[in-house]
């Protein structure tokens, strides 16, 4: 354990911010669920509408450091490209 006054704040930080980006990728990861719901679903009106404000968590999550840019980028591939299957089938 941490004894100087500044560890001991790196701690408390640490813990603070783990526990903010904890919430965010559940956030992030319940969004993906529901749009592959939608695409279940098979109706691709609301389909694109949810991809679109998925792309935007994803971004948002790659900004804020939640996410790597190339995992960000492999998310949104996998997800159009399983949109795209389900608009062809």
């Amino acid at each position: 354990m941490a004894h100087h006054k500044s560890a001991l704040k790196r701690v408390r930080q640490t813990i603070k911010r783990t526990a903010q980006k904890r919430s965010q990728r559940a956030d992030l990861r319940t969004v993906i669920k529901k749009f592959r719901l939608i695409l279940d679903g098979e109706n691709m009106d609301q389909a694109r509408e949810a991809y679109s404000g998925v792309q935007k968590n994803i971004d948002k999550a790659v900004t804020k450091g939640i996410l790597h840019k190339r995992t960000g980028a492999r998310y949104k591939s996998r997800l159009a490209l399983s949109m795209a299957k389900t608009a062809t089938s």
